[in-house]
């Protein structure tokens, strides 16, 4: 039975896509089947892992607003045991197909039912809005994780969005629990940065990831060679923390293992 995750913060430019990308894939290394769902219009995920925005290839799109079986859509990537479900440009306009289409925040979830027991993981690219894309992705899902930037700004929102996570939770999905918060672009050498963590392990106790995603060059180039961090960099800072967060997911559920694959 795979675990569905959202890859959630309604604010942009926290590195959502970066761990949603890196955290499958290092999924994946450490011998979990695992697929990636791109639900951001921006498709970045899928130009992340070296697809076109523009492929030949069904997308998301035309699974959630055409019915398309999920099977006929999903891609094999690079990496082995990680597949993508990926987003294309006319995602812009899903929100106002479904926006009178009944049981709209359902699409997700009845198109990815049919894979439960296929993945052990399926790591779902949110978009940076509390949208319908977004409840469909929560109402799939059984767990959340929230990154959030070591900056100023952080906490900005936090509580309305995890309001918004029980919201879903009370009325259409009460299998959906906060995994937990992930620091990422986290210097720690900056004052500041510390704070902010010291404030979010005040607010998520326990449920706050241990590890932290470091601010490095090699996790903002891996994407625009189409790679992820373990491809571009596999001895580097952010392969190392995305590793880390990868096993710590796993070691709350038991896991002790380790099939360790980089190809």
């Amino acid at each position: 039975m795979s675990e569905t995750i959202a890859i959630a913060n309604q604010k942009g430019g926290v590195g959502k896509t970066t761990t949603a990308i890196n955290l499958a894939a290092a999924l994946a290394c450490l011998g979990q089947n695992t697929l990636l769902v791109d639900l951001d219009p921006q498709g970045n995920a899928t130009s992340g892992l070296g697809f076109s925005k523009n492929g030949d290839y069904p997308s998301v799109h035309q699974v959630l607003v055409d019915l398309l079986p999920a099977d006929q859509a999903i891609q094999q990537t690079s990496v082995e045991l990680l597949d993508i479900l990926c987003a294309s440009q006319d995602m812009v306009s899903a929100e106002l197909e479904l926006a009178s289409v009944v049981s709209r925040e359902n699409r997700l979830f009845k198109a990815l039912e049919p894979f439960i027991p296929v993945y052990d993981f399926i790591i779902i690219d949110c978009p940076p809005a509390l949208s319908l894309l977004t409840i469909n992705a929560l109402v799939a899902a059984n767990r959340a994780i929230i990154p959030i930037q070591g900056e100023y700004y952080a906490l900005e929102g936090l509580a309305y969005f995890i309001e918004a996570i029980n919201k879903v939770r009370e009325s259409i999905n009460p299998n959906l629990q906060l995994e937990g918060g992930v620091l990422t672009m986290f210097d720690i050498r900056q004052t500041l940065a510390q704070q902010v963590k010291s404030e979010l392990e005040k607010y998520f106790g326990e449920s706050l990831f241990k590890t932290q995603i470091p601010r490095t060059v090699r996790l903002a180039e891996a994407p625009s060679f189409g790679k992820t961090i373990f491809q571009y960099d596999a001895r580097s800072k952010g392969s190392e923390a995305y590793l880390s967060l990868a096993g710590e997911l796993l070691a709350r559920r038991g896991w002790k293992g380790m099939r360790f694959n980089n190809n």
